[in-house]
């Protein structure tokens, strides 16, 4: 008995490849963005104010997650008619809902530096589940990853009244993600 109560606190001790390696993400070298269309004409934007953690090993990927908090008053375009309408209620309506969070409970190797995020998606108070497809470069203790999640923005509420329809502004936006972060030690 006293034999297998060794072995499984030397488990606990050394099960650190069940553990994630920790990232802080440098917001400077970074961008969160969307990309949408209006006219027929594409736009981009992106979010200034934002926060996250990663717990991620590219050898033991399913033990990951993150969590990324948005600040959604943040969002700019550099129009200033965008950037007027997006807090108000048809859009992101901010004052109601200020902040938007992707959580990722888990990440997948799809080969090479291929990767997902699997987790979810709120925005204006909907939850959605959501894969996000990225891929990774590692330098020693740093890293580098793209992604891009194209979803339909009706699906999260935004765009309401006239918006809704998908006429003037495309129902399908994407969320890109450039994110460079360290290794914690």
């Amino acid at each position: 008995m006293k034999a297998i109560l060794m072995l499984a606190a030397a488990l606990m001790v050394c099960g650190g490849t069940a553990d994630a390696a920790q990232w802080q993400i440098d917001p400077a070298k970074s961008r969160l963005g969307f990309v949408g269309k209006q006219g027929g004409s594409p736009f981009d934007g992106r979010f200034t104010r934002w926060s996250g953690n990663i717990d991620f090993d590219p050898a033991n990927p399913g033990a990951g997650k993150a969590a990324i908090d948005i600040d959604m008053a943040s969002a700019v375009t550099g129009d200033r008619e965008k950037d007027g309408a997006i807090p108000e209620s048809d859009w992101f309506d901010v004052k109601s809902f200020p902040r938007a969070r992707f959580e990722a409970a888990s990440f997948r190797a799809k080969g090479g530096n291929a990767f997902e995020a699997v987790g979810s998606l709120s925005i204006r108070g909907v939850k959605k589940e959501v894969v996000l497809p990225f891929t990774l470069e590692i330098s020693g203790d740093a890293a580098r990853a793209k992604g891009r999640l194209d979803l339909i923005r009706t699906d999260y509420g935004v765009g309401q009244g006239v918006w809704k329809s998908g006429d003037t502004v495309a129902l399908e936006v994407a969320v890109t993600v450039d994110l460079v972060a360290d290794r914690k030690p």
